[in-house]
């Protein structure tokens, strides 16, 4: 059975930044993902700032979730820094959340 899309987005989900209190889709740090026929998957990421103390925590999480989806291949995952993260790129679903 092939690794889908979705199957990437779950497990990414579960994969929280600890010093915001939110997961790596809903703050938009997921720039693009590709699946080969042979389910591979290269991610594409960044972190909120280039000096994220815990980007080697997020980044080990990242790969640790991957790997045990069932079926999946190899896992490449890519560190980015274009285009800067800002605020903007937080889902509205986690905004509604934040706010007091």
């Amino acid at each position: 059975m092939a690794v889908t899309m979705s199957d990437v987005i779950e497990a990414l989900k579960k994969t929280v930044d600890p010093e915001i209190g939110l997961n790596i889709i809903d703050l938009g740090l997921l720039y693009n993902i590709s699946i080969s026929p042979n389910s591979d998957v290269d991610l594409r990421i960044t972190m909120t700032s280039p000096m994220c103390p815990v980007t080697s925590i997020i980044m080990a999480d990242v790969q640790l979730r991957l790997e045990h989806i069932h079926g999946i291949g190899k896992v490449n995952v890519d560190l980015v820094w274009e285009p800067a993260w800002n605020p903007e790129m937080i889902s509205e679903e986690a905004r509604l959340g934040m706010q007091v």
